[in-house]
């Protein structure tokens, strides 16, 4: 092999390389088909969009899939949509959905919808085909008394207008379970409920759940309604046992007042006994001092002695005869 045919091949080498390396940076194929389909974007702008960190394919499929549907859409804006972090295949196929539907969806509400987070292929898909909202059981208590749950199916339909800045599913679920308890919480007895449950989704569809959220609510349905306990028998029980602990405290209150004022009078009468024996310890020191002062006569004092004899011996003679007239009568 010669110098020269060596240099031949090194030559187409680093031209094949240099081929792929171009091709591979600027995307002919992907120019090509864009030519084909009927959209004309130059070969500069594929390349320009390399350097912009923006994906061709991202941006010239969902055109091509645009104009073959019959909408008029700029590159700029589809790329601005991508630099903006939206999803520009996303936004296409749901203008093309809400063209066949008749729906009026320009490309900017649509971006706009994008960018908020909201899925807006979904949304103009629940625009055609409405969405069935199932809400938890909801517990609620008739004047009677007596607990009704009722669990309701809510039928929405996406509001294209207020999907950006509307309530979501979770504020339908609340204003719904909140209606379902004003219903039942004003009927007079639970059999209300129970024999018109269709009252409940008229009174909760009169009241326009659905201003401010990013839905239009089509019906209301009562999927459910039973009976659960009787909540007024068990609060009159509960207050029966609290004024019954009430009063048993107020009683246990009153008796230790009376323990402690007998205990009281205790010892006001072991002090009265105490100051009688200590009268009657003065009394012979009293006499003692009559006797040495001239006060009292000797024969005084055996003359009150004997009085004193005589009342003991008929106080004996008393308690005597009251023994025997008791153990007569036994």
């Amino acid at each position: 092999m010669t110098e020269t045919m060596i240099f031949v091949l090194v030559f187409i080498g680093l031209g094949i390389f240099f081929l792929s390396l171009i091709l591979s940076f600027v995307p002919v194929g992907l120019w090509i088909s864009a030519w084909a389909a009927g959209v004309r974007i130059g070969l500069f702008n594929l390349v320009g969009m390399r350097f912009r960190k923006v994906i061709p394919a991202r941006i010239v499929n969902p055109l091509i899939k645009a104009n073959k549907a019959g909408l008029d859409l700029v590159i700029d804006k589809l790329e601005a949509h991508y630099l903006a972090g939206g999803n520009v295949d996303r936004v296409v196929n749901a203008l093309i959905a809400a063209q066949r539907a008749d729906i009026d969806l320009g490309f900017e509400r649509a971006t706009a919808i994008d960018l908020a987070g909201r899925d807006v292929l979904q949304a103009v898909q629940m625009s055609v085909n409405p969405k069935v909202i199932e809400t938890p059981v909801v517990a609620a208590v008739a004047k009677d008394g007596i607990e009704v749950k009722a669990r309701a199916r809510v039928t929405v339909r996406a509001n294209i207008d207020r999907l950006v800045g509307g309530a979501g599913e979770e504020t339908i679920i609340a204003r719904v379970g909140e209606g379902i308890v004003t219903t039942i919480g004003s009927a007079t007895t639970h059999k209300e409920v129970l024999e018109n449950p269709d009252a409940i989704s008229k009174n909760v569809l009169n009241r326009s759940l659905d201003s401010g959220t990013a839905f239009q609510i089509l019906s209301i349905d009562i999927a459910d309604v039973d009976v659960g306990k009787n909540i007024g028998a068990e609060l009159q029980t509960d207050q029966a046992e609290a004024d019954k602990r009430i009063a048993q405290a107020k009683a246990e209150e009153r008796r230790a007042m009376a323990v402690a004022q007998e205990q009281e009078m205790k010892a006001k009468v072991q002090e009265m006994r105490a100051k009688v024996v200590e009268a009657e310890a003065d009394v012979p020191r009293a006499m003692a001092q009559a006797l040495r002062e001239g006060n009292l006569a000797v024969m005084d004092y055996y003359q009150l002695r004997n009085i004193n004899a005589d009342t003991q011996m008929r106080e004996s003679i008393s308690k005597g005869s009251k023994d025997d007239k008791g153990n007569s009568g036994k």
